[in-house]
């Protein structure tokens, strides 16, 4: 075990892949397509990152990123709180409920940083080499990596994760990486060699690869990598399990051996002993958990909560800090989606009705305390989202796709839903949704919404969150003004996962996490090919021209480029109707116990690092401490 008097000289060292970036780099960098920082042999180029446009901030002699602080203390214990409960430990299979939290032992080849969107750098790989045609990479594995156990990462145990991910991961996982890589082949101990399906002009699937992770070979030597199991994953992260109540409780603490300590990608990083999570079956239970100080550290995401309920004694007296933090990235898609395998669905009309029966600007005055902004792109508060009429550029990147595309795209405004009153919703819009209602066929007999054969158009909001309620019973009105029988089944976690997973819902509650560098992950979101299987496409959306707008997107060459073929994009989907869009702000909501500290939030836009670049502050604790506080 590691003390909190040991050396600054070794607390500086210690760093890992940080809980918001590990994994998630697959999908969020794997869109990258220029190198810069390079040196070259022959006809390859040999490379310690990689950069999606332009040059690599950081050289390959850099000593840390600039948002960190090297010189952060180690020590003390980051706790927060999770939803619900737990029944597996293994995030990369459809089988059981993973923890949140299960991923932190694994890292990949390479990995991101919160003050870029679209590089990554050399973490269990040293360097990547590739031709000028990218039709194959090889990454070049550090000899002293390591897992957790002290056995060497070998080339093998790379090669074993892709084709155990092929056959035994999730769905989507395989349908990316079978579009892409040929193969992966073990060409040395410490090299290992993706082989793509075709070469291409730019970094796509060499950013693929290096977001792979990487797995222990040994571990499933006598274990179905595809059963659920409380057992964790051995991987080469900073962090192993210590201590679990399952359902309950888990607690990572560091590794005092782990092998990547001294790395530059890695100073700054990782400044807890112990990484807390407590389980809380319902939001209120984990909100008064706060404030005995069961756990120290809390996004807050409801926005009454954060008007209303933060005046605690420990708020009051200072013990308790409520601040609102820079958050650079693009607003999340967070909405109400349609399942579009129900026939019920299949008229976008019938949808944008529905849709508009939502009235955001009541529910953000009464509900919200004004503190959210209506999200209406997939892609908002970015260079990525669509405005206003359609112009030149991106009729000319639509108009081929027409036949598969809603016609009010080259006709409306990028669709953003109608504004309504704050006391009540318009009837104007009422009579609106209503028209578009009689025009798909489902008109007014007997008082309720039926169409030809008789049938009655009933909706069902599944719903795991009590907080939740408050916002869709109002709806529920709404749409019975329309003649549309619709009602709230707010199930447990768990069934929740199980329902959505196997599209047994009409409209669900989701949030699709697009980055600000889209690339392959967008198949895994939109894309036809993840439209019947448990993937991100909560949807099931299926249509060639999204499909084909997404592959424009993949192979952007500029950052132009993909800013332009992205917003066409989003222009289309928002012509669709699949999702009655929600909310969003551009902040961080945070509160804590005053024991944490951390460096300019400016320096690091694009993730918060609670958990990872933040630090325990020995003197501020021990001033809680002394007055009985905590």
């Amino acid at each position: 075990m590691i003390s909190r008097s040991q050396s600054k000289a070794r607390a500086i060292a210690r760093t890992e892949v940080p809980l918001w970036r590990v994994f998630g780099v697959l999908f969020l960098a794997a869109a990258l397509t220029l190198m810069a920082g390079l040196t070259r042999a022959q006809d390859t180029t040999t490379s310690h990152g990689l950069s999606q446009f332009g040059e690599l901030k950081y050289p390959a002699d850099y000593p840390y990123f600039d948002y960190v602080n090297p010189n952060a203390p180690f020590g003390g214990e980051y706790s927060t709180w999770a939803f619900g409960t737990f029944d597996s430990m293994n995030p990369y299979i459809t089988k059981g409920s993973a923890a949140g939290s299960s991923s932190v032992f694994i890292e990949s080849l390479m990995a991101g940083n919160a003050d870029e969107p679209d590089s990554v750098y050399g973490l269990i790989a040293e360097s990547v080499e590739y031709p000028a045609d990218r039709s194959w990479a090889i990454f070049n594995l550090r000899p002293e990596a390591k897992f957790s156990d002290g056995t060497p990462v070998m080339a093998s145990d790379v090669v074993f994760t892709h084709y155990t991910f092929l056959e035994k991961g999730i769905p989507s996982y395989r349908a990316i990486m079978e579009a892409e890589i040929a193969s992966v082949e073990a060409i040395g101990d410490h090299q290992v060699k993706f082989t793509f399906l075709a070469p291409s002009e730019d970094n796509t699937n060499l950013l693929l690869a290096a977001g792979a992770p990487v797995l222990s070979e040994a571990q499933f030597a006598d274990r179905d990598f595809a059963e659920s199991t409380l057992d964790p994953l051995m991987g080469t992260g900073p962090y192993v399990l210590e201590s679990m109540d399952v359902g309950k409780q888990l607690v990572y603490v560091y590794n005092p051996d782990y092998w990547a300590a001294d790395l530059p990608i890695n100073v700054g990083n990782n400044n807890f002993e112990r990484i807390r999570f407590e389980y809380y079956a319902d939001p209120t239970a984990a909100f008064e958990g706060f404030k005995a100080g069961e756990y120290l550290f809390r996004t807050e995401n409801s926005s009454q909560a954060w008007a209303q309920n933060y005046t605690f004694p420990a708020v009051e007296s200072g013990y308790v800090a409520k601040e609102e933090l820079v958050n650079g990235n693009i607003g999340s898609a967070q909405g109400f989606f349609f399942n579009l395998h129900r026939e019920k669905f299949e008229d976008p009309r019938v949808r944008e009705a529905i849709g508009m029966a939502f009235n955001f600007e009541w529910s953000n005055k009464t509900l919200f305390f004004g503190l959210y902004a209506r999200v209406d792109s997939f892609f908002k508060n970015s260079d990525l989202e669509a405005q206003g009429m359609i112009p030149d550029d991106e009729r000319a990147i639509l108009e081929p796709y027409a036949a598969d595309l809603p016609a009010s795209v080259f006709t409306e405004e990028a669709y953003s839903p109608p504004v309504s009153g704050e006391n009540q919703i318009d009837r104007s819009v009422i009579r609106a949704a209503g028209k578009l209602l009689d025009d798909a066929g489902w008109t007014i007999q007997d008082g309720v919404r039926k169409n030809a054969a008789g049938e009655q158009l009933t909706i069902e909001f599944l719903n795991y969150s009590p907080l939740f309620d408050r916002i869709i019973n109002p709806y529920l009105e709404n749409l019975e003004r329309l003649g549309i029988e619709a009602n709230n089944n707010r199930v447990d976690s768990a069934q929740y996962t199980e329902r959505t997973r196997a599209r047994e819902f009409d409209i669900m509650i989701s949030t699709y996490g697009n980055s600000i560098t889209p690339g392959l992950g967008l198949r895994q979101t939109y894309g036809s090919e993840n439209a019947n299987v448990p993937s991100r496409n909560r949807a099931g959306l299926e249509n060639p021209a999204i499909d084909a707008l997404v592959e424009r997107i993949i192979t952007s060459q500029t950052r132009d480029d993909l800013n332009l073929n992205t917003r066409a994009l989003d222009r289309a989907l928002r012509a669709m109707h699949i999702w009655v869009p929600q909310w969003f702000k551009d902040v961080h909501t945070v509160a804590y116990w005053d024991v944490y500290s951390y460096p300019d939030p400016a320096l690091s836009p694009f993730a918060l690092g609670a958990s990872s670049y933040w630090w325990w502050d020995a003197e501020k604790a021990a001033k809680l401490e002394a007055e009985g506080a905590l």
